[in-house]
C-alpha cells in the first residue's frame, strides 16, 4: 500500500503497473518530524531515505525507541529474530502493540518471537544476544535486495537458520526476570511478498530527479523496496529494477500514461550484462 500525501492510498497488487513522474524543475523538501512539517522547508538530498533536514532528523530520533532516545515508554515490547537470507539474521525490538508490523516493514522474509516484556527489558536481551550469538541489530537493505532471487525453495529450508538461533537464545542464562521467553514459531514472508521465482533485479533506483519518470510491472515488494519490471523499457524486454519508496518522499509527484525509467541507477556488480539488460545508467537520459 502506498500512501500519498493528504491520506490517499494506492494498493499495489502483483502484475499491477506502477507509473508516476516527477514534476519538472521541482525539489524535494524536508518531510517534517513527528507530524510536524518542516518550518523551513529545506531543500534535502535525493539519495537520502530519511528525507528530513539535519534539524529535523535531529528531533525525530529524539523520540525514537530505535535511537534508545527512550527509556520510560511504559508500553510491553517484543524481542524477535528476523531472517533476511543465508547468514543474514538479526535481533530487534518492537511494540507488542504493533504485532509483525515492524517485520513487514523491514522485509524480513522469516521471523519468530523470542520473548516480550517491559523496554529496558527487552532492550537487555537484544544486548546480550547480539554479544552471545554475534547476530547484528541491523543489515543493510541492499544486502536484502542481493538474495532476495535467489533464497531456499522451501519453507523449512528458510526457518532452520531462525530455529537454530533461537534455541540457542533460551538456552542463554543473565535474561531479564521480567523478559517472558516465547517458543519459537517462525512466520515466513515469501508469499506475502511475492518473492516465489522472483527475477534477480539488474540495479536499484538511487534517486529521483526533477522531470524523471518511473514506470514499470510490480512483481514483489518487501519492505520498502518495489521490485519494478521494465518491460519494454529493457532492450531484450526483460529487466527487474528496486525502488526504495523512502526515496519518493518530499518530491511532488504526478501520474503519467506511460511507463519507462528516466532516474538514476545504480546497477548491481555482478549482474551478468545488467546495464545492457536494464537500459538504464546512473544519470538521466
Amino acid at each position: 500500500m502506498l500512501r500519498w500525501g493528504g491520506g490517499r492510498d494506492s494498493a499495489l497488487t502483483w502484475g499491477k503497473r506502477v507509473a508516476f513522474g516527477v514534476t519538472e524543475g521541482g525539489v524535494r523538501t524536508c518531510v517534517g518530524a513527528r507530524g510536524n512539517a518542516c518550518p523551513i522547508r529545506a531543500v534535502v538530498s535525493g539519495r537520502s531515505t530519511g528525507a528530513r533536514c539535519e534539524e529535523c532528523a535531529r528531533l525525530d530520533r529524539a523520540h525514537s525507541v530505535a535511537a534508545d532516545t527512550i527509556a520510560d515508554d511504559p508500553r510491553p515490547y517484543h524481542v524477535y529474530l528476523a531472517w533476511f537470507g543465508p547468514g543474514m539474521t538479526k535481533v530487534g525490538i518492537t511494540a507488542l502493540e504493533r504485532g509483525s508490523a515492524r517485520l513487514l516493514e523491514q522485509g524480513a522474509v522469516a521471523f519468530s518471537w523470542l520473548g516480550s516484556g517491559p523496554l529496558m527489558a527487552a532492550r537487555r536481551t537484544e544486548e546480550l544476544l547480539r554479544a552471545a550469538l554475534g547476530v547484528p541489530d541491523r543489515i543493510p537493505y541492499a544486502d536484502k535486495r542481493a538474495v532476495r532471487a535467489a533464497l531456499p525453495e522451501t519453507v523449512a529450508e528458510r526457518a532452520a537458520e531462525v530455529e537454530e538461533l533461537h534455541a540457542r537464545a533460551v538456552a542463554l542464562g543473565a535474561w531479564p526476570e521480567s523478559l517472558e521467553r516465547a517458543p519459537c514459531q517462525v512466520v515466513d514472508h515469501v508469499g506475502v511478498f511475492g518473492l516465489t521465482g522472483l527475477a534477480p533485479a539488474v540495479g536499484a533506483v538511487s534517486e529521483l530527479a526533477a522531470g524523471g519518470v518511473v514506470g514499470g510491472e510490480l512483481v514483489a515488494a518487501a519492505g520498502p523496496d518495489l521490485h519494478l519490471d521494465l518491460g519494454d523499457a529493457a532492450e531484450d524486454g526483460r529487466g527487474v529494477v528496486v525502488l526504495d519508496t523512502r526515496l519518493m518522499t518530499g518530491w511532488e509527484l504526478v501520474p503519467v500514461a506511460s511507463g519507462g525509467l528516466t532516474v538514476p541507477v545504480r546497477e548491481f556488480k555482478g549482474t551478468k550484462g545488467a546495464g545492457e539488460a536494464a537500459g538504464v545508467q546512473d544519470g538521466l537520459f
